[in-house]
């Protein structure tokens, strides 16, 4: 969402950023009290969560996040429209949203203000195509399964054959909400709800490019009003002649740059970058089965481990597996 910003900013746009108090806290910590100073025309602001306070280093609990987004974030969003849009504010009236793309409250926002809105999606117009079958596989009853059993029977070797620019797909290659077995699970009926709203926007962005996915943008178009193919972005940052937000980065966490240096002893293109983002937790089971992936492929890895990353309980990896690594891996968090 901010390379998009700077991108729009550089062409002359007036920007508003807005973030979740969580996330803003977040920057502020691990980035410094003035990284979000901004410019008089690039500014931020913040949209409460209504959660109560969790861990600041650790990620916040999706579902709960899923709720609070559903039942509170419009009013407060809507609220700070107005502010903006008032009299006595020194910005420029809001004349166009550009959402992340799960962020459906927007899309009322915007046409209670009769203004455009755009839903910007980072991940793959096939993933998103496979987020748009999850409101027709639930009116089948395909999804959600019927009990556990479900997910080892075979089951989800089902062919869907009707998704369009997407042939040979199983059901095990879609979004991993169609592995849901709780009709009431919150991510999963948020989910729904995105692609049942999302349509009803101006228009969607895509992080990819036409020669990638062209079929599947192909069919998309048949589904929005315009879709918009942007990807990817940071070769068009590299190219801007001067940046005046280059100092303002993207990660919500703090930063190790010691592994740069460790990567620019290896040669070009040999090394596995392993990354589960900010989000994606695991079971110590599985970070260990993952581990000894690595460490079978015999390839050079970096692998970055946040401390949230394992539910409930420290990441530890067995000491068969650092011995296995130690001349392979470098583990950060």
């Amino acid at each position: 969402m901010l390379k998009l910003s700077k991108l729009l900013h550089h062409k002359g746009f007036h920007i508003t950023f807005v973030n979740t108090e969580f996330n803003h806290q977040h920057f502020l910590k691990f980035r410094g009290p003035n990284s979000l100073d901004g410019l008089s025309d690039f500014r931020f602001e913040i949209t409460p969560d209504n959660l109560p306070p969790s861990d600041p280093n650790a990620s916040q609990d999706v579902s709960s996040l899923c709720n609070s987004i559903t039942k509170n974030f419009l009013a407060s969003f809507s609220n700070l429209l107005v502010k903006l849009n008032s009299a006595t504010s020194n910005v420029p009236p809001v004349t166009c949203i550009i959402s992340d793309g799960f962020m459906q409250f927007t899309i009322n926002a915007a046409q209670e203000l009769g203004i455009p809105i755009l839903m910007f999606f980072t991940i793959s117009a096939c993933s998103l195509m496979g987020y748009m079958q999850i409101p027709p596989l639930k009116d089948k009853g395909i999804i959600p399964l019927k009990d556990k059993s479900y997910l080892t029977n075979g089951y989800l070797d089902t062919i869907i054959d009707w998704i369009p620019g997407m042939r040979g797909i199983q059901l095990k290659d879609l979004p991993s909400e169609v592995r849901t077995i709780d009709p009431n699970d919150a991510i999963f009926k948020f989910v729904i709800e995105t692609a049942e709203k999302a349509p009803t926007a101006s228009g969607i962005v895509i992080q990819t490019f036409d020669a990638l996915e062209q079929e599947v943008l192909d069919a998309l178009l048949t589904m929005f009003p315009h879709v918009y193919a942007i990807g990817p972005l940071q070769p068009l940052l590299n190219h801007l002649p001067n940046d005046p937000l280059k100092s303002i980065g993207y990660s919500l966490w703090e930063e190790e740059t010691e592994c740069l240096q460790w990567l620019n002893s290896k040669a070009p293109n040999s090394v596995i970058y392993v990354n589960f983002g900010s989000i994606v937790v695991m079971t110590p089971t599985q970070l260990v089965e993952f581990g000894w992936g690595l460490a079978n492929s015999k390839y050079l890895f970096l692998w970055i481990i946040r401390p949230d990353l394992v539910v409930g309980e420290s990441a530890i990896l067995p000491p068969e597996f650092e011995l296995e690594t130690k001349e392979r891996g470098l583990i950060a968090n």
